[in-house]
């Protein structure tokens, strides 16, 4: 019996540089730039107004509760505390340590705000979600709404989980549908797997456990071959799009649905009322892509990646490499966030003992390689995000990374768009640092990662 799973992996560090060395790439091509009316002028995030000390692990999520306590979730760590306005930990709400009495699980967790100032923890290797009280107590178990999206529940987006909740209901985006041509991935003859370019934004209703579909949004496609050695062997290639035209989504905090449509910067909302609208194109500097343009990008990326390649030549660190890299170039199809959209799924096969040569033995499987599509499939104009790029803040505004498209200043710029869809902020978050939530007023938590630990900073934004 075989099976092929998506797995993903997450390289923080990898991350981060790829963007940032992608966004060089991007920024030093010469082409022409449409320029947007009134786009708002970068800002900087205020000081610092607090720090925490440090934490093991890396931060995934936060949720800010009234008075200023915090939840806060590493997946690293597998533990959920609790801490107070100065970041002192009050109480470890769940824990991976033998015996303990809230048992993190073996899969990582997501937070999610809930009704009130009451919070969900989903947990994908019980299928339950804990609901948490502002003192961080668990009041109540509930199974999750369907089995097969647990995972979809707790991941999809870099810093945020995969599932927000909206009126009684839990909106996430589903699982892609993937197509195998050519036989199984175990035959000689080899076999292709395609993921879908669009992905569904589901909604489930806590109550009745009835799903809806409330639309769709482009994903980055990947194209997946498998071929079998002769030695038994598997091996994988990968073509991606470094440069994906794509969609993104979230809920905002007063039950708004968005959906962030990339090929021409508008949104298209499900209010909370049912309505749906589609406000006017967000303000962009639309820099458009000739064809050496194109090529230089190709080339680009393939040197970076042959440069990742050979500074990472463990097979283990190759595969999460390849992953991170991909991930961060929107090249993936997110298969469970985020942190995280998009990595792209590396392929974990299990067959049975006889088409593996026997002796209960599975086929080895070599590190996926990494292809590109030609410099001609890359739209003709630069997009003004990557997958997973959107968060919702505590204030009913929507925070998109947008990609540079000329030089800016160390650091990540997020545009703040409004519930009418109009960009009222450019906000830098300093180099270094990543945004992993929100409070209400303009506060923003940032993580800061040291080698295995982490500290939050608190800061806000200045009016």
């Amino acid at each position: 019996m075989q099976t092929v799973q998506p797995h993903t992996h997450m390289t923080r560090t990898t991350c981060m540089a790829a963007v940032g060395v992608l966004a060089v790439c991007l920024s030093s091509i010469t082409a022409a730039s449409v320029s947007a009316q009134n786009r708002p002028a970068i800002q900087a995030l205020g000081p610092v107004l607090s720090t925490s000390s440090e934490i093991s692990g890396s931060i995934t999520n936060i949720r800010a509760l009234p008075g200023g306590l915090l939840l806060v979730n590493s997946r690293t760590a597998r533990q959920v505390l609790l801490m107070d306005s100065t970041f002192t930990v009050l109480k470890v709400v769940a824990d991976s340590t033998p015996g303990s009495p809230n048992p993190y699980g073996a899969q990582g967790g997501s937070l999610i705000a809930y009704r009130g100032d009451s919070t969900l923890f989903v947990d994908p290797s019980s299928l339950s979600m804990l609901v948490i009280d502002p003192d961080g107590n668990i009041t109540r178990v509930m199974s999750v709404p369907r089995s097969q999206d647990a995972m979809m529940l707790t991941v999809g987006g870099l810093g945020v989980g995969g599932a927000q909740y909206s009126n009684g209901h839990l909106v996430y985006r589903g699982m892609p549908m993937q197509r195998i041509t050519g036989g199984s991935p175990m035959s000689s003859g080899g076999a292709a797997m395609a993921i879908p370019d669009t992905m569904p934004i589901l909604r489930v209703n806590l109550q009745t456990r009835v799903v809806d579909t409330l639309g769709f949004i482009r994903s980055p496609r990947v194209n997946t071959s498998f071929n079998r050695g002769d030695d038994g062997s598997i091996h994988i290639s990968i073509e991606v799009n470094p440069l994906p035209t794509v969609d993104e989504w979230a809920v905002t905090s007063n039950g708004d649905v968005a959906l962030v449509r990339g090929r021409d910067f508008h949104i298209d909302w499900i209010r909370a009322d049912g309505q749906s609208v589609s406000s006017p194109k967000i303000q962009f500097d639309w820099k458009r892509l000739t064809d050496e343009d194109k090529v230089n990008l190709i080339d680009s990326v393939k040197a970076i990646r042959d440069r990742e390649a050979a500074a990472n030549p463990n097979p283990d660190q190759e595969r999460a490499m390849v992953s991170a890299f991909s991930s961060v170039l929107g090249a993936g199809a997110t298969a469970g966030a985020g942190a995280t959209g998009g990595p792209v799924p590396t392929m974990r096969i299990q067959v049975r003992a006889a088409d593996a040569g026997g002796g209960g033995s599975s086929a080895q499987i070599s590190a996926p390689v990494v292809t590109y599509v030609s410099p001609s499939d890359l739209p003709d104009y630069q997009p003004p995000f990557f997958a997973t790029s959107v968060r919702p803040d505590a204030d009913g505004n929507i925070w998109i990374q947008t990609i540079p498209t000329k030089p800016e200043p160390a650091g990540t710029v997020f545009d703040v768009i409004n519930s009418n869809g109009e960009a009222t902020a450019r906000i830098l978050i300093p180099e270094g640092r990543r945004l992993v939530g929100f409070g209400p007023g303009g506060v923003v938590f940032l993580a800061n990662a040291t080698g295995s630990s982490t500290t939050l900073e608190r800061a806000r934004v200045i009016q």
